[in-house]
């Protein structure tokens, strides 16, 4: 089955990963490479900073764009990864062993509908 994982980060967690970005890459790369070799990594990207986002809402048929942030939150998605595992379990095994997770960040879990 394929999972999304999704990573959020704040400033304070993002800021951390920049003070070990050397190893955090490291790392990010040993995981994707694990994951290939095994045939569980469909692929991923990081995401750019919140301000270079733009929100796009369609009110009464009419488009209201704005440029981002745009969320009241803390937190933001920096990035998504899919992986195609054979079980829930071994999926958020994989979400636990991303650096972000261990940098002050979150990664949600969440199954690609229709796999």
């Amino acid at each position: 089955m394929k999972y999304m994982l999704m990573i959020y980060t704040n400033a304070a967690a993002s800021q951390a990963i920049s003070k070990d970005f050397d190893r955090v890459v490291a790392q990010v790369d040993e995981l994707i490479a694990e994951l290939t070799a095994n045939g569980e990594w469909v692929g991923g990207e990081a995401l750019a900073d919140p301000s270079a986002s733009r929100t796009i809402r369609v009110i009464n048929g009419v488009p209201a764009v704005t440029d981002g942030p745009f969320l009241e939150s803390k937190e933001y998605l920096a990035g998504y990864c899919i992986i195609d595992c054979a079980t829930p379990e071994r999926a958020a095994e994989i979400a636990e062993r991303w650096p972000d997770a261990c940098y002050g960040g979150a990664l949600e879990l969440r199954p690609v509908v229709g796999e």
